[in-house]
């Protein structure tokens, strides 16, 4: 069975079904709590009868609520902390609808009001394991590089989150690599989340609402990577007036613009950002500086619809570019473009569906002007997906199920020469997959102490035409094999098909009110992969889908932690241990070529690895002073016949100890400061063992074993101050933040290079013309910053 389409349309059949006959129950009374002023959610608001209290319930983190009914009519109250108490009388007529309770802050409240989107001991409470919510304020208050506040930054700074360098945002979590993320906004994935070459991340946080982290338990909904998710929201706008707010810093500036559309039923966000590098290389009075180009810009906007008392619809969509241009002589660019689209219903008080439909576009290029050895080269990669979700909460029983139909598109990539270049063109043919998904789960909580959550997702993926299969002889692919015959298929015909079950379970175990203990197994597939010579990531790797000779990669992993809060939930401590298996993974032969081959599985060699660690966590959520500490032991091998003569290994991103300490305070409503410090072990590198000579030249000699050395350990203090200005009564409100960037001026290396160095000096060029007196062969370190400062001025009108 390739197609389990029968299966699908019998079980969508079933599903309306069920939905019509749970749209009959009528036992409960749904609404939402908004703020007046801007009429956005109020999560954690309480909900309860006039004549009995002990009913009461609280609004989600959308600002929802269903209550059960009384005899009617009754009062039903809501209130909030820092708001005015709505009641209301509700009667029949209020039935099969939506009621919206608009609350209005207390005027006469003089403190500011700390709105949680989560109760206090949510971490006890809850399924969850290896799950990070970061708020889009803590974000803003971390130290940034340039001034140039970062999400993919601000995850580093998490247990089991380590970077591949100095400067870099990617990610690498629970030793799997940075592809094995799935990064997606309001849905939608992004192929690559970076600019400036991995310095930042392309997510602007004035345009976030919400971030969730998973690296253990993720739900049987979410699939398609190993190693996490990082799920992004973007924020809606209000519907009462104009909002925007700003930032103008170091290397760039930033706007986002919120407000009604339409009417109070529809709303806007759009949101941009852009750097003015390129404007201070245009003053350089040197001619080289002046002509060369580089800058990066984004664009965001989402637009929400309320439709009636059920129905919630959304759209969506980023845009991103990068360009590198040097003189003229040489460019390279890329650019992501993100749509979306959600429609939400509320079937009743305890049915919910949500569909999903996205486009997600990848593109990269690469210009090389010269008369005999210029190019044009340029890849494009996109994936399609519709997703739809049923949920239905039933005293302690929640459940959802659903599917997920993916197409990915891999153009061609072409090499094309400039007229009388000495060498042909190149063009590699058309990567195709359909990826379809049904899935399951449900959360049970069996008493006040236990809960369990169980989950099973089933892939079914076909490579699809049109495209091109060679045949090797021996039928395994090598850089040497000789390539007997070529298969060509049609459009949509199918080339290779996989199909993997993957289920998920957890559980808790609360022992009293301030300990739990979590555990959890989770099984993923994923059929799209990079193949890359770096570890840090680079616009132009190459993706690559499961064909014939590449298999999907499958991960297990199972995991295991206390949770423990202090002082009235003030205080949290948290101690995770993992062990993850990989089978399928893939790394490149030594000296492999990837990017300009058709015969990309020539290049690759397939086989296993495994990571285990343990992460600690000390987080203080309330007072003047907030932050965390955490420390993770860990280490990942890979095994694959063919490197490192068949041994374990390590790859780069293997870094078995990492410290980062954060911590925010605030000294009045108006100074506050942040202090981050990161400590790592450094990453493993293979180093030359020695030299030999070649056409009278001295050439470096590597062991024939992989990473057996390490780059010094890592280490770097970053630290803020930010002060705002009087915001009683003022329609503009500002605030200016200093930073400071490797505050002791570390000298970590970014790179070594093995070379000749003549007359001692490392900048003498011996093409100069000037007398040659030493030479020998020597290590050259760069590094890329050491003490670094930097302002931002922000604003809100």
């Amino acid at each position: 069975m390739k197609y389990p389409f029968s299966a699908l349309l019998a079980a969508f059949i079933f599903l309306f079904s069920f939905e019509s006959i749970q749209a009959q129950n009528q036992s409960q009374l749904q609404g939402i709590v908004l703020d007046r002023e801007n009429s956005l959610p109020l999560p954690g608001a309480s909900v309860f009868w006039e004549n009995d209290i002990s009913s009461g319930v609280v609004s989600g983190l959308d600002g929802t609520f269903s209550i059960s009914l009384q005899e009617l009519p009754a009062v039903l109250k809501v209130s909030f902390v820092g708001y005015e108490t709505s009641t209301r009388e509700i009667t029949e007529k209020d039935l099969g609808k939506q009621i919206r309770f608009f609350l209005s802050p207390e005027e006469l409240s003089l403190e500011e009001v700390l709105i949680q989107e989560l109760r206090p001991d949510e971490n006890l409470r809850s399924l969850e394991t290896g799950k990070n919510r970061v708020p889009i304020q803590t974000i803003k208050n971390i130290p940034a590089l340039f001034g140039e506040v970062d999400l993919f930054r601000s995850l580093q700074l998490l247990p089991g989150v380590q970077t591949a360098g100095e400067g870099t945002t990617g990610l690498f979590v629970r030793g799997g690599s940075a592809d094995q993320n799935l990064v997606q906004i309001d849905g939608a994935p992004v192929y690559n989340p970076s600019h400036f070459f991995g310095f930042f991340s392309v997510f602007n946080p004035d345009a976030l609402s919400e971030v969730e982290m998973y690296k253990g338990n993720m739900p049987a909904s979410f699939g398609g990577r190993l190693s996490s998710l990082i799920d992004v929201s973007l924020r809606e706008g209000n519907n009462s007036k104009i909002h925007g707010e700003g930032g103008i810093g170091t290397i760039s500036s930033r706007l986002t613009l919120d407000g009604p559309l339409f009417s109070e039923n529809s709303t806007f966000v759009i949101s941009g950002r852009r750097t003015y590098a390129d404007v201070f290389l245009g003053l350089s009075s040197d001619e080289d500086i002046r002509n060369n180009k580089l800058n990066f810009h984004d664009l965001s906007g989402k637009a929400v619809f309320r439709v009636g008392d059920r129905d919630r619809i959304s759209v969506s969509s980023y845009q991103g570019r990068d360009f590198l241009g040097l003189d003229d002589q040489f460019g390279l660019g890329w650019s992501n473009w993100v749509s979306s689209a959600q429609w939400s219903r509320n079937i009743n008080a305890q049915a919910f569906f949500d569909l999903e439909a996205y486009h997600s576009r990848y593109y990269y290029s690469l210009e090389f002007e010269d008369p005999e050895n210029g190019f044009d080269w340029g890849s494009r990669l996109s994936q399609s997906g519709l997703k739809g979700t049923w949920s239905q909460i039933r005293d302690e029983v929640q459940t959802y199920w659903g599917f997920h139909s993916q197409f990915y598109h891999f153009a061609p990539i072409d090499l094309i020469p400039v007229p009388g270049a000495s060498f042909d063109g190149i063009s590699t043919n058309p990567k195709n997959g359909l990826l379809n998904n049904i899935f399951a789960g449900a959360s049970v909580e069996l008493n006040s102490k236990l809960s369990l959550e169980g989950g099973l997702r089933w892939g079914f993926y076909n490579q699809l035409g049109s495209g091109v299969e060679y045949v090797y002889d021996g039928g395994i692919p090598g850089p040497d094999v000789e390539v007997l015959d070529s298969v060509r298929y049609d459009r949509l015909e199918n080339i290779q098909f996989y199909q993997g079950l993957e289920p998920r379970v957890a559980f808790r175990y609360l022992i009293n009110d301030q300990f739990s203990i979590k555990a959890a197994y989770n099984r993923n597939f994923q059929y799209v992969q990079i193949a890359s010579n770096s570890s840090a990531g680079l616009p132009i790797d190459r993706w690559i889908l499961a064909d014939k000779y590449v298999s999907p990669i499958r991960s297990d992993q199972v995991s295991l932690g206390f949770f423990k809060n202090f002082q009235e939930n003030k205080w949290e401590l948290s101690i995770e241990g993992y062990y993850k298996t990989l089978d399928g993974i893939i790394d490149l032969r030594n000296g492999a070529q990837v990017l300009f081959t058709d015969n990309v599985e020539t290049e690759i060699l397939s086989g296993e690895g495994w990571s285990y660690g343990t992460e600690f966590l000390l987080r203080k959520n309330t007072g003047k002073t907030t932050g965390w500490l955490a420390y993770t032991w860990s280490r990942a091998w890979r095994k694959i016949e063919g490197i490192s003569q068949g041994q374990a290994y390590n790859p780069r991103f293997d870094r078995p100890h990492d410290v980062t300490l954060v911590l925010n305070h605030e000294f009045s409503p108006k100074w506050s400061a942040g202090v981050t410090f990161v400590y790592t072990t450094g990453q493993a590198v293979t180093f030359p063992i020695g030299t030999y000579e070649s056409d009278n030249q001295q050439l470096p000699l590597f062991s024939p074993f992989r990473n057996e050395d390490r780059f010094p350990d890592y280490h770097r203090m970053d630290a803020s101050i930010t002060w705002k200005n009087d915001n009683k009564g003022k329609k503009w409100r500002g605030s200016w933040n200093f930073s400071i960037y490797n505050l002791y001026g570390r000298k970590n290396p970014f790179a070594y290079e093995f070379r000749e160095i003549y007359n001692d000096d490392i900048a003498f060029n011996p093409g100069d013309g000037d007398p040659i007196t030493s030479s020998r062969q020597g290590i050259i370190m760069t590094y890329l910053f050491t003490f670094l400062p930097s302002i931002t001025y922000n604003f809100q009108f």
